[in-house]
C-alpha cells in the first residue's frame, strides 16, 4: 500500500489503478503507476505531492472510523507497560474501528496473533476492511459477544475495551498464560474501581490503575513554553497479571 502527502501534510491512501484527485488538483493513474516511494509528483494544478510508505500510525489517521478509537498515549501505554512483543498471542475485545488491534499485530510480527471480539456486525466489517486495506494478516476479527466465551488459549494479553469488563475476568485468567496481562480501558473511574476489587479476588498480581496525560511544548521565538492545550482524560488503564 501506498500513501500520498500533499503540499499541507495532509494524507490520502492511493488506490490501485486509480488517478488521485483533490482540491489542489489531479495526478493521473500512470504517473503513480510509475512513481516509487519518496518521489515527488505534480498535480495538473502544479502542486506538489510525495508518495510516502504508511506506517501505521499514518493509516490509523485516516482510516474509516465511524466510532471513538484508542489514542496513541494509551496505546502507547499498554505496549510499554505489557512488553507485549514479536510472537505473542493477543485477545481484543471491542473492537471498534480496529485501531488497537492493528497496533497489537504490528508489534506481534507474523509469528503472533490477534484475535479481536466485535459484537457489532458493522463494526466488525469496519474493522475487516481497514485491516484487509493496511495489508495485515495476523489479525482474526470475531464479530462474536465474547462474554460467550474465550475461544483461545495461551494467551499473552487480554485487552478489554468494554462497559462491564470486570463480567468475564474469570474466562480471562483461564485463558492466558503464566505472566500474561489483563488490560482494561475504562472511561469512567467507577468501571476501574470494580475491575481493580474484582482481579484482587480472582488472585491478579501487580494490578495498577494508571491515567496517562500529554502535554506537548511549543518552541516561539521569544521562548519555549507548555502548549496551553493538553490532551488530557481520554480513560483510566487497569494493568493486572497472571503470577
Amino acid at each position: 500500500m501506498k500513501m500520498i502527502l500533499d503540499e499541507r501534510g495532509k494524507k490520502y491512501v492511493l488506490k490501485e489503478g486509480q488517478e488521485f484527485q483533490s482540491d489542489l488538483g489531479i495526478v493521473k493513474a500512470d504517473v503513480l503507476e510509475n512513481a516509487s516511494v519518496g518521489d515527488e509528483v505534480k498535480s495538473h494544478l502544479d502542486h506538489s505531492f510525495k508518495i510516502i510508505k504508511p506506517n501505521i500510525n499514518d493509516f490509523i489517521d485516516i482510516m474509516d472510523r465511524r466510532c471513538s478509537i484508542l489514542i496513541k498515549k494509551d496505546i502507547g501505554t499498554v505496549l510499554a507497560y505489557t512488553g507485549l512483543g514479536a510472537g505473542s498471542r493477543v485477545v481484543d475485545a471491542g473492537t471498534g474501528a480496529g485501531a488497537i488491534a492493528l497496533n497489537f499485530a504490528n508489534v506481534v510480527g507474523s509469528n503472533g496473533k490477534v484475535y479481536t471480539y466485535e459484537i457489532r456486525q458493522d463494526f466488525a466489517d469496519v474493522a475487516k476492511k481497514n485491516i484487509e486495506t493496511f495489508g495485515i494478516e495476523n489479525v482474526e476479527v470475531k464479530n462474536q459477544d465474547i462474554k460467550e466465551g474465550i475461544g483461545e488459549d495461551n494467551i499473552d494479553l487480554v485487552f478489554l475495551d468494554l462497559p462491564k469488563p470486570y463480567e468475564i475476568f474469570e474466562d480471562v485468567h483461564d485463558a492466558l498464560n503464566l505472566g500474561g496481562w489483563l488490560v482494561v480501558y475504562a472511561p469512567y473511574i467507577n468501571q476501574a474501581e470494580v475491575s481493580y476489587r474484582v482481579a484482587k479476588k480472582l488472585d491478579f498480581y501487580d494490578i495498577e490503575i494508571l491515567e496517562t496525560l500529554e502535554r506537548g511544548l511549543e518552541v516561539r521565538q521569544q521562548g519555549t513554553r507548555p502548549k496551553t492545550r493538553m490532551v488530557g482524560h481520554s480513560g483510566y488503564l487497569l494493568f493486572a497479571r497472571k503470577l
